[in-house]
């Protein structure tokens, strides 16, 4: 880790940039931890939206852009922690919607961290930044896609666990598309309310648990490897299906947004697999085969539900890399993987 240090502007790079991706959580395999670890979960970032972290040397730090407030207290921790001068502007350039189930909060922290470990040249680890930031409560999915990309499996936490172990990652088809429905009339379950949640849900089943284990070792990953969507979206489906149901009774259903659950009744009615809900939502996902059918299920739906208000729809595709991180040193630029 860094002790103190003391650099002219003229020392550091001229501007870091980090992209870092929004993901999908597709939900968890073993709430019951009745072997020792609990919320080993399923997801994948997504290309299309991300959050941009930008810094550059300035006499004192100085943060503008959506969620730029926040972005400045992860700034001024890891600056204290580090013991690093926090003299920069901090430009978050865009950012990932908050609370909609996309990570926005874990992209946005270790962005930051990357980018003054960037500006600094301190060498920090994945896993320095989220023992600084304390990202990762729960699932590692968010840790995961900034690291690595593609469809993620974590292996839940332990007793003893400071980032869930990744213990299966496959690179997802390049023609294949997520369909997602925001409902931005509303938010998931987060802070107080989503703690809060999971201590008043009832136990998960063993058995249930089992289920889902089998379903994606025997079934969805190989059918990941075959490139078979139909049979990789049936697994998604039915554990999107047995968790949804367990948090039903804390955010009023399958789905946290009535709008989004009739949007992916539709879907599926079409064509689609794959159904499910991020995180808490509202965010809804689904597969197409393709980005010809995926654009025809997209214009399919937007004209059906015209007009609802705060739903919108759009396509990503799964980002099978991490977090970019660009050092801008004026003589040439460094394009960095984390």
């Amino acid at each position: 880790m860094a002790s103190d240090i003391s650099l002219r502007h003229s020392d550091l790079p001229r501007r870091v940039v980090v992209t870092a991706p929004a993901r999908l959580h597709m939900g968890f395999i073993d709430l019951d931890g009745s072997l020792g670890r609990r919320f080993g979960s399923v997801g994948a970032p997504l290309n299309e939206i991300a959050t941009v972290v930008a810094v550059q040397p300035a006499e004192s730090l100085q943060a503008q852009g959506p969620d730029c407030e926040r972005a400045a207290l992860y700034a001024e921790q890891l600056c204290a922690a580090l013991r690093v001068p926090s003299r920069f502007r901090l430009v978050v350039e865009q950012a990932v919607p908050g609370h909609a189930g996309l990570g926005s909060g874990t992209q946005l922290a270790l962005a930051v961290a990357a980018a003054v470990d960037g500006l600094y040249g301190l060498g920090l680890s994945v896993a320095d930044m989220v023992r600084l930031t304390g990202r990762g409560a729960r699932s590692g999915i968010g840790i995961a896609a900034f690291q690595q990309g593609g469809f993620i499996v974590d292996g839940g936490r332990g007793a003893d666990t400071l980032i869930p172990p990744v213990i299966a990652r496959l690179p997802m088809p390049a023609d294949w598309r997520f369909i997602l429905a925001f409902d931005e009339s509303g938010v998931g379950l987060h802070g107080a309310s989503e703690k809060a949640a999971f201590k008043a849900l009832p136990p998960f089943p063993s058995t249930a648990s089992a289920h889902l284990c089998h379903l994606l070792m025997m079934r969805g990953l190989p059918a990941l490897v075959e490139n078979d969507i139909t049979a990789f979206g049936s697994v998604i489906a039915e554990l999107q299906r047995t968790v949804g149901d367990h948090f039903a009774p804390a955010q009023g259903g399958r789905y946290t947004s009535p709008a989004v659950a009739e949007v992916m009744a539709w879907l599926e009615s079409q064509g689609a697999v794959g159904m499910g809900q991020s995180s808490w939502g509202p965010t809804g996902f689904c597969l197409a085969d393709g980005p010809g059918p995926a654009r025809a299920l997209l214009e399919g739906a937007q004209q059906r539900f015209a007009g609802r208000p705060g739903l919108r729809l759009m396509l990503a595709s799964c980002r099978n890399r991490g977090a970019e991180v660009v050092v801008d040193r004026c003589v040439g630029t460094d394009a960095l993987a984390v």
